[in-house]
């Protein structure tokens, strides 16, 4: 699951998702249509027309996430208009709003800067360049999967090369996006297929088969939502999850709507004091847990004193567990609810015939290589270098969107280590389960009008297990049923065997069904899902443990070194455990890695930190067989590549050392194929000539070999490993090349 859903109704404190109306992927084009009037100018408008317009777009742009009136931090950090506070924000402000709203109003047509200027007056010329920018390259516009941006992708890379580790939903969103900045990018993934935890298994025969999530299932809210965006693009239906939600009882009778409303309420207040508590206490709320205050608050107010009420009580606890993908007794009462202000308004929708159509539709042209598990990641001040097996991967940076899980395992090698406060975070931050069961039946036997209903358990350590049902019939293509497993149920379901949570689960629904005269059949097929044993994800989504914070998915998404990146669902802080989290994450990296290479290519500097692994005898070797050899110059390139831009070495020799090899002067510099080529040009000039050339024509500079060691030495240790890797297949992001 590369970046999950909280599959059932993100609202942590109700199950039941009240909204005011079903979704209609055509409301936004049609409040627009209206209130723009198309395409048309806007000096052929009223000044009540311009004004009412201006609402309407301000409203658009902030059910997209701007505010009203205010510029994003990152805007600020951007430095979109040249003053603070004054006119000029003002009209910055109409101006992205309403760009946002023509964008917005079709998806699926990329929005050219000259549109804009055909209904803004040129008066706002610097405007409209600064919000156009602004939200292209973080993610605004023009992002997704339509086919009518294909014109816009450049054919060729040249921005630079990138290694995207990860093709789930961060991974593809950032490699789609670097692909239309002009960057090289390889991704790699380890599964056989994209998308990561997000996971459509088809339940049934090839002629006729249900599609059923067994990862990331909901889209949680879209109103602003990327993946809504997605699914406009590809024209995929989107059925609203109904809030009908029926309970039963562990005997199989509806439970009592007063009996359930009043517990329902004393949850909801709970969860107020708990709020109540944790401001009372400050800082020592960090060292305890949710379950803690909760359990305490539920016996002082007296809140599920019988058994019945306590069923009660537990289903909305294990709802709370599957929430967080965390067992109560691990959430940090200070923070467990910390993204709540940044929840996605609207409803909550299924995606007609399954997720897998976005994953296919985002993989589609973007270089993938499957099957290829990360071992080992080296970044320098050269670049970077991934190692998989008998394979290395090459590029100039590196975004990882490998699970939290993976990372608390240390099943990749970081060379050098991750700083600490890195690795801290990813230790303090939580990682949970939720487990599922897909079933497959002959017949909805459960009725067409539901879409969840829940179940309470006896016992308090089982509360989690199979508590709420996920219907499909209405978007699989057949009669699926989805049972949900959360908290420690959701541990012990990894060690039981299938059989046995097929027979627990079956007995569960004839219980409900079976006093009612229906019959429950046998699946026709089942499947179990083991998340917390995966290799590549090691669980299911992360939440903030105790002793954590929200601070910790901030530290988790910052850069090191300028060289290696981090996205998915636990490094942000706003939307972790959800899809369009690491969907957006990988937007937000994708932005990141443009801004650096912008600021390597105008701000060269000399680094400062060595590249593991090579030392004077790699160089030395490297130069016993140079690639090119005139005068007392010769050339070492990377054999891998015919590339006039990419990068090698030139050794100059100012003494005869083959006289005194003991006592000889060599200097070293960093120089493109082309600019070897230039020199080479003066075979038949003089040493002199050619120096001239490299120091004065070129500006290149020479220095000795600790100051290349230092200046290149992730360079000089792709160049060695190209020349004696004939047993290892090398990879340069865009391109893969076998000896």
């Amino acid at each position: 699951m590369d970046a999950p859903a909280l599959d059932g109704t993100a609202q942590r404190r109700n199950r039941r998702k009240v909204s005011r109306k079903n979704y209609d992927e055509n409301a936004m084009d049609d409040l627009i249509e209206k209130q723009l009037g198309g395409n048309s100018k806007k000096k052929y408008r009223t000044k009540q027309d311009l004004e009412k317009e201006t609402e309407t777009e301000a409203l658009i742009a902030l059910s997209v996430g701007f505010p009203i009136d205010e510029l994003l931090e990152e805007e600020i950090r951007a430095g979109v208009v040249r003053e603070l506070g004054g006119k000029e924000q003002n009209d910055y402000i109409v101006v992205r709003n309403h760009i946002v709203a023509r964008w917005r109003s079709n998806v699926g047509i990329w929005l050219l800067k000259d549109q804009i200027r055909e209904t803004v007056s040129s008066d706002f010329e610097h405007l409209i360049s600064a919000a156009y920018d602004f939200l292209l390259f973080n993610g605004y516009i023009n992002f997704g999967v339509s086919p009518l941006f294909a014109p816009y992708i450049p054919e060729e890379g040249t921005e630079g090369s990138v290694i995207v580790v990860g093709a789930g939903l961060a991974g593809l969103a950032a490699a789609r996006q670097l692909l239309s900045f002009g960057f090289k990018v390889l991704v790699v993934e380890g599964r056989s297929r994209p998308g990561g935890r997000v996971y459509t298994q088809k339940m049934g025969d090839k002629d006729r088969f249900a599609a059923v999530e067994l990862g990331g299932s909901v889209i949680t809210g879209l109103h602003a939502n990327p993946l809504g965006v997605l699914a406009r693009q590809l024209s995929i239906p989107l059925h609203k999850v109904r809030d009908n939600c029926p309970l039963y009882n562990s005997e199989g009778a509806l439970v009592d709507k007063v009996a359930d409303s009043n517990v329902e309420f004393g949850f909801n207040k709970l969860l107020d004091k708990v709020t109540e508590v944790r401001e009372m206490m400050e800082g020592a709320a960090k060292k305890i847990s949710l379950g803690e205050v909760l359990e305490t608050l539920r016996v002082l107010y007296g809140v599920a004193k019988d058994s019945e009420e306590r069923k009660l009580f537990d289903w909305h606890l294990a709802n709370l567990e599957y929430a967080n993908a965390g067992c109560l007794s691990n959430l940090s009462a200070a923070y467990w609810d910390q993204d709540d202000p940044y929840e996605m308004g609207g409803d909550h929708c299924f995606l007609a015939g399954g997720n897998w159509r976005l994953m296919n539709a985002l993989a589609e042209g973007v270089p993938i290589i499957y099957g290829k598990s990360v071992d080992t990641i080296k970044y320098g001040d050269g670049g970077v270098e991934v190692i998989s097996g008998s394979q290395i991967f090459q590029a100039d940076m590196i975004l990882c969107t490998v699970p939290l899980g993976v990372l608390k395992k240390r099943s990749i090698k970081f060379e050098p280590e991750l700083p600490r406060r890195k690795q801290a975070a990813i230790d303090r931050l939580g990682f949970g389960l939720l487990n599922k069961v897909a079933m497959l039946f002959p017949s909805v036997f459960w009725g067409d009008e539901l879409d969840t209903f829940g179940c309470l358990n006896e016992s308090s350590i089982n509360r989690g297990e199979f508590f709420l049902f996920y219907a499909y019939h209405t978007v699989s293509g057949g009669p699926a049923l989805v049972a949900l497993v959360a908290g420690e149920a959701a541990q012990r379901f990894e060690c039981t065997e299938p059989s046995v949570l097929l027979h627990r689960v079956l007995k569960k629904l004839r219980g409900i069904y079976g006093p009612k005269g229906v019959v429950v059949p046998d699946p026709i097929q089942t499947v179990c899902t083991r998340w917390g044993s995966d290799p590549l994800s090691y669980g299911s989504y992360s939440h903030v443990r105790v002793g954590s914070s929200g601070v910790d998915y901030d530290i988790l998404a910052e850069s090191v070194s300028n060289r290696l990146f981090f996205a998915g669902e636990a490094t942000t802080r706003q939307h972790p455990a959800t899809m369009h989290g690491a969907y957006l994450s990988g937007l937000r990296e994708a932005s990141q890695i443009l801004h650096v290479a912008n600021y390597f290519r105008t701000n060269p500097k000399k680094p400062v930190q060595r590249y593991s692994g090579v030392n004077m005898t790699v160089l030395e070797d490297l130069f016993k067989r140079p690639d090119i050899a005139t005068g007392k110059l010769s050339f070492v390139f990377n054999p891998l590549t015919e590339d006039l831009k990419s990068f090698g070495l030139v050794r100059v020799c100012f003494d005869n050392f083959e006289d005194n090899p003991t006592n000889r002067l060599q200097l070293y510099s960093i120089l493109s194929r082309e600019q070897a080529n230039k020199i080479q040009e003066l075979d038949k000039s003089s040493n002199e000539s050619k120096l001239s050339c490299l120091m004065n024509t070129l500006g290149l500079k020479l220095m000795g070999a600790n100051s290349v060691l230092d200046t290149g030495g992730a360079l000089i240790s792709v160049i060695a490993n190209a020349r004696r890797g004939r047993s290892r297949t090398h990879v340069v992001a865009g391109q893969c090349i076998i000896p």
